[in-house]
């Protein structure tokens, strides 16, 4: 049987989850407009590949917070954004296989993307109820470091192709990738 949450832990899990439903609205509206513009050629793609994507992502928000000077005008938020649709890609691909289309029906990859984000959602409620409010007293920077660091577990898990002895899986770094995005998100609003 689970606890009730104190007034106070209610109320901050109140307003978290009003602050990440409003980010993953920003997310999935751009990912809708994509879809719209390119299709689903994102299915291309494998999951390291989008591993790959993911990582040029996260290691030039570490550039610019370094102080990297800016070429391109996009700044940091629009790559945590990235960040978390091409997280929610790569739970999509985790679920289809070679023999499901390459080019999907808007509706059924909006079904599928919004499947991704309840499972993320689900699984930041689960860590949030055990660790508390703690990633609000976070740097954005700190969560671009595990960002990066879940994207060197997840090279590492691939690469060993099923051979892993005790990780959670990489599905589950997409979807811890997707919340330290999403509270990077919040933090910038």
């Amino acid at each position: 049987m689970s606890e009730a949450l104190p007034p106070n832990r209610t109320a901050d899990l109140v307003l978290t989850l009003k602050q990440y439903d409003a980010q993953v609205a920003g997310c999935r509206s751009l990912f809708l407009d994509k879809m719209h513009d390119y299709g689903t050629a994102w299915r291309i793609l494998r999951p390291s590949s989008l591993t790959d994507q993911i990582f040029i992502k996260a290691q030039r928000i570490r550039t610019l917070q370094e102080g990297g000077v800016q070429k391109v005008e996009e700044g940091i938020h629009p790559e945590f954004v990235g960040i978390v649709n091409y997280c929610m890609m790569a739970l999509v691909q985790l679920e289809l296989n070679s023999e499901d289309p390459m080019e999907l029906e808007p509706a059924e990859a909006t079904r599928l993307y919004d499947h991704a984000v309840s499972q993320t959602r689900s699984l930041m409620e689960r860590k949030n109820h055990d660790y508390g409010e703690a990633w609000r007293d976070m740097r954005v920077s700190s969560l671009t470091d595990l960002i990066l660091m879940k994207l060197l577990r997840i090279k590492q898990l691939e690469d060993l192709e099923g051979g892993a002895k005790v990780s959670e899986g990489v599905d589950a770094g997409y979807m811890d990738m997707a919340n330290y995005a999403l509270f990077a998100l919040i933090h910038l609003a």
